[in-house]
């Protein structure tokens, strides 16, 4: 049995590149998407386990379909997938402060509706980062999809669930190494992650994100970047702003994150947002999803 509900959201709605956006994430055998038919099909937390989703992203509604019928399936579904596709915002917010900026007022006003996309699971959003680091999303989803292939599980709805904290923290980092073939300080990190996240650690929106970002960059090899990725995506930290991503410098064309950092001020409070329109128009916006390789 399966529930269909109508996710209510404020126009505009920029459909287009948040397809994109997922279309350049997917992890293979754990999501599908399918841009000409504008859905995205993966497993979010239920009630009481992993349950498949459908999400039909239009111009003007967001259809969500859960594999379940039990009530609170459905309500845990529809409050992930409302918050990993930025549904509640107000385009408006956005225009106010970001409209009239001589650097990315031209993109909010041409895509008004731009969402901040995030991420519905805390640990396969770190563990992506992670194997994301100095490398192209290729190669990125590559070894997220080897990790997921190594240490997952069958999920339902034919989707492959991603691995728990302690399916990982379970391994040797050279067992990780071998499973993923990434170099080995990148093994150990995601070791040193799973860890961490398998004794409590967990990246949630509604957790302490000054006690989160301590924690995390306590971790070796983990960095601001990294960090600031995170308080993007899955933080919902609408101010978070990775001054340092390669991606952010070549679309301001600056040298280096202090300068990316001094062109951001004016952004504030909404700089994550102008963070997205940046990396929507030089990763996404003139290049199909399967050829954003440096995108984010």
């Amino acid at each position: 049995m399966s529930t269909s509900v109508d996710l209510g959201l404020t126009e505009p709605f920029a459909h287009g590149p948040a397809l994109a956006v997922l279309a350049a994430h997917a992890v293979a055998g754990c999501e599908v998407v399918d841009v000409a038919a504008g859905t995205h099909r993966r497993l979010v937390a239920g009630a009481h386990g992993p349950v498949a989703v459908t999400i039909a992203l239009g111009a003007t509604a967001v259809e969500l379909t859960v594999e379940s019928d039990e009530d609170a399936d459905v309500r845990a579904a529809v409050g992930a997938v409302r918050t990993y596709l930025d549904l509640d915002l107000d385009p408006a917010d956005v225009i106010a402060v970001l409209g009239v900026d001589p650097v990315v007022g031209h993109l909010v006003r041409t895509t008004p509706g731009l969402r901040v996309i995030g991420h519905p699971d805390g640990f396969e959003a770190g563990c992506t980062t992670i194997l994301g680091q100095q490398v192209s999303l290729a190669a990125a989803r590559t070894f997220v999809a080897r990790l997921a292939a190594a240490y997952g599980r069958p999920g339902p709805g034919g989707l492959r669930q991603f691995p728990a904290p302690g399916d990982v923290a379970a391994r040797t980092p050279a067992e990780i190494q071998a499973a993923v073939r990434v170099p080995a300080a990148r093994a150990r990190t995601l070791h040193a992650f799973a860890t961490a996240c398998a004794d409590g650690l967990r990246l949630d929106a509604q957790g302490d994100h000054a006690d989160i970002r301590r924690r995390l960059l306590a971790l070796p090899g983990v960095g601001p970047w990294t960090v600031e990725y995170l308080a993007v995506r899955l933080l919902r930290d609408q101010d978070a702003f990775p001054a340092g991503d390669l991606v952010l410098r070549r679309a301001l064309g600056v040298p280096d994150a202090r300068a990316a950092a001094e062109t951001a001020r004016s952004w504030s409070p909404l700089r994550a947002y102008a963070l997205f329109h940046l990396w929507t128009e030089a990763a996404y916006a003139r290049r199909g999803p399967a050829e954003a390789l440096d995108g984010r």
